[in-house]
């Protein structure tokens, strides 16, 4: 990685948004080489995220930084700038460095930064050929427009809730913020298709995303059976809507996941649980017939699965090409070979210490990602960036 700089080497990015959306864009754009400046309101101490901890970085005397876990999840390979949007100066300040930018990201309210002259009517009578990207919960048009957006909102809104948990039980949002970092991947890719259009024409335009509009989007097979169907998808816990089995299951010493995506398959499987009578079953030979049957089915692989030890099942699986996996905790995951071979984790230099972070997934095999920046304390590049004649120079 030491001899590449990125493929967005060049590309100047100017941060106006917080949380994890647009963060996680931006800093996804900023692995990949883009230089971004991340602006952050003083009157608040930055970024939202600085304080949602514990955990946070400490240094070498056991002071706590404004390094939380959950900001340094998505703002690495960024510079923080301090400004207060509200003043004149500050305005003027975001202008000049709009005026050296390819790409404004924000995630205001809709509107909310038209009283300061920040928004895009604005910002591209100056700087047409400027990529705008304004993230939101609704989005800038819609009647709920003005409403805030959360992740949470989005996955309730949207619908995905609706088909996370078990059968029986209350709807379940995912473990993570899926729908703002969804919506982030969204957002690069809108971001370098519109880059593409301005390196082709000089012309600019505002992208508008909304949490709600991608995770609507990303229902994938279950939003599309509805529209199909016009039956409104339960939700079946770890179960597929489409694949019978394709669950998690309970062993003798902990659980495994079955991924069972054909009737050959589906053959070899029950060969391996000494059932190959249900291979010839009608209720259970194709998949759409177990799908039709699925309770009478599980029913029978449950109780035959617990007797067999985890690691046993996978291996004796995985050698007759069934897809079956483990279910890890994340102390697991970060200690396997895979993590390492692949460079899941990462270490970095920040301002209080050594840090550990979460590695890119891109392998770009002539261009790779670069990690030139640890996440910045707030404030970090304030003075250097707004004295510098290039702001978005290294």
């Amino acid at each position: 990685m030491a001899g590449s700089e990125g493929p967005l080497k060049g590309v100047k990015i100017l941060d106006l948004s917080r949380i994890l959306a647009g963060p996680t864009c931006t800093q996804l754009l900023g692995d990949l080489g883009a230089s971004v400046i991340k602006i952050e309101n003083p009157a608040t101490g930055g970024d939202d995220t600085r304080q949602w901890g514990p955990p946070y970085v400490e240094d070498a005397q056991g002071n706590r930084s404004d390094l939380s876990a959950y900001f340094m999840s998505a703002n690495r390979n960024k510079k923080s700038v301090a400004i207060d949007i509200t003043t004149t100066e500050g305005q003027s300040e975001i202008k000049r460095l709009a005026s050296h930018a390819d790409i404004l990201i924000e995630n205001f309210k809709p509107g909310g930064l038209a009283k300061y002259g920040l928004d895009y009517a604005t910002l591209s009578q100056d700087f047409p050929s400027l990529v705008y990207c304004s993230i939101s919960g609704y989005g800038q048009t819609g009647p709920n427009a003005s409403k805030p957006g959360y992740d949470l909102m989005a996955q309730g809104y949207g619908g995905i809730m609706s088909l996370t948990g078990e059968p029986d039980g209350a709807p379940m949002k995912v473990g993570v913020g899926i729908a703002d970092v969804m919506c982030g991947m969204y957002a690069s890719v809108g971001i370098l298709a519109a880059l593409r259009h301005r390196d082709q024409t000089g012309e600019g335009q505002q992208i508008d995303l909304a949490l709600v509009d991608a995770q609507i989007a990303w229902l994938i097979n279950e939003g599309a059976n509805y529209l199909t169907s016009g039956t409104v998808p339960q939700r079946r816990g770890n179960g597929h809507p489409n694949i019978v089995p394709y669950d998690v299951y309970e062993t003798a010493d902990g659980h495994v996941i079955l991924a069972v995506g054909n009737d050959s398959q589906f053959r070899r499987f029950c060969e391996f649980i000494d059932h190959p009578d249900l291979a010839d079953d009608p209720r259970f030979a194709t998949n759409p017939a177990r799908l039709e049957n699925r309770e009478a089915l599980n029913a029978v692989l449950r109780p035959v699965v617990k007797t067999h030890a985890s690691e046993t099942m996978i291996e004796q699986l995985e050698a007759r090409k069934v897809p079956v996996g483990p279910v890890q905790t994340l102390d697991q995951v970060f200690s396997t070979d895979q993590v390492e071979a692949r460079q899941m984790q990462i270490a970095m230099q920040a301002a209080p210490g050594d840090v550990q972070l979460i590695g890119n997934p891109l392998k770009l095999s002539r261009t790779p990602v670069t990690y030139r920046a640890a996440p910045p304390v707030f404030g970090a590049d304030t003075q250097a960036v707004l004295r510098a004649e290039h702001p978005f120079d290294d």
